[in-house]
């Protein structure tokens, strides 16, 4: 199978090799190897795979507040919890990292040799405190139907993977000379990017006025999440001198977090 998006053709072995690289699912020997243009490939499927994963993750707390409408803080603690794990706490991970590398305020090269370290120091635990605390607490505040938070978490999952996309833009270099941020840097055109930009935005608008949630708003929680993470990764391209996989993940989990707070204050 083949997907043609914008001058980019992606076979359907990307999508096996997005899911085996970015999610805790088995996907067979298509994620194995990487080879020329297998990265970017697979980064294009992020977001149709992100906005599955959400939807997944969001069933625990449907089923709680469809079940005890009273539990919702407990079925939202267990659906983010189920995203964390369904990406194997990925893009935490990078969160984390990136948070320690630019919180320490060294230059790059030593910014990026901490955020290689397999240990978190004080700026990735605090960060990462505070943006599941910020997940759990709009996933439980969010208003509607009991199955509410399966389109919350749905739309901001796939949000946040668009703004991983918009950071492998043409003209984004990578800050290091190995890694996944260098697989992918540079590598998506400008019209694959405004692809999926539309593209979640449609999203949102079909799911938000399907769940019977406000369109308008949602569309705002996304454009401000795109527009947070746009500026994270212009500050992470300075200080750094370009992405690295770390500050992908940083952007997904930032840029979703958004999306949820601003959905939640619907």
């Amino acid at each position: 199978m083949r997907l043609k998006m914008v001058g980019v053709t992606i076979r359907g072995g990307s999508l096996a090799r997005s899911v085996g690289l970015f999610t805790v699912l088995p996907a067979g020997s298509e994620a194995a190897q990487l080879g020329p243009g297998d990265g970017v490939a697979a980064l294009l499927w992020l977001p149709a795979v992100g906005a599955v994963l959400g939807a997944a993750a969001g069933v625990p707390a449907g089923a709680i507040r469809e079940w005890e409408p009273h539990a919702g803080l407990a079925g939202a603690v267990l659906a983010v919890a189920a995203l964390a794990l369904l990406t194997r706490c990925l893009h935490l991970d990078g969160l984390a990292d990136t948070a320690d590398g630019l919180g320490s305020r060294a230059p790059a090269e030593r910014a990026l040799e901490i955020m290689r370290k397999s240990d978190i120091g004080p700026f990735g635990v605090v960060t990462l405190v505070f943006v599941l605390l910020a997940d759990v607490t709009a996933v439980s505040s969010a208003r509607g139907g009991p199955w509410t938070p399966v389109a919350v978490l749905a739309i901001a999952a796939a949000t946040g993977r668009v703004a991983a996309v918009q950071a492998a833009m043409r003209g984004v270099p990578a800050a290091r000379s190995s890694g996944f941020g260098t697989l992918v840097a540079d590598g998506i055109s400008t019209g694959a990017v405004a692809a999926w930009t539309i593209g979640v935005l449609v999203l949102g608008t079909l799911v938000a006025g399907a769940a019977g949630i406000n369109v308008i708003w949602t569309v705002v929680a996304q454009l401000a999440a795109l527009a947070v993470a746009w500026w994270l990764r212009a500050h992470a391209g300075r200080r750094l001198g370009g992405m690295t996989g770390d500050v992908f993940g940083a952007l997904i989990e930032t840029a979703t977090a958004v999306v949820l707070i601003g959905m939640a204050l619907w």
